[in-house]
């Protein structure tokens, strides 16, 4: 498989991975998917250092598991979130300013 192909890939993996922890998360079961989210936090965290290598994948793994055990904010879409990081603004013109400062 070409690179193209691995990206899009990595953006229909995180849309599916988002989607289950909207579907798990406290605003669907507001008293069961918070207890849910004590096992799904750590394997999203593990997820996102698998599919993310390097130190992105390792800061994005603390902030998933940090971001799902918060009650009310599970609902962000973490995956998808670091997808557009890693392929839309790592190397933009924004990206390059801001690492100058």
């Amino acid at each position: 498989m070409d690179n193209q192909t691995n990206k899009y890939k990595l953006l229909l993996i995180g849309l599916l991975i988002d989607g289950l922890g909207i579907v798990t998360s406290s605003w669907v079961f507001p008293v069961i998917g918070d207890f849910s989210d004590i096992a799904w936090a750590p394997f999203s965290a593990w997820l996102m250092t698998r599919l993310y290598k390097g130190t992105a994948g390792k800061v994005g793994g603390v902030i998933t598991f940090i971001e799902e055990l918060i009650p009310g904010v599970d609902i962000i879409p973490s995956f998808t979130l670091m997808w557009l990081y890693t392929y839309v603004f790592k190397d933009s013109k924004v990206s390059k300013i801001l690492d100058k400062n």
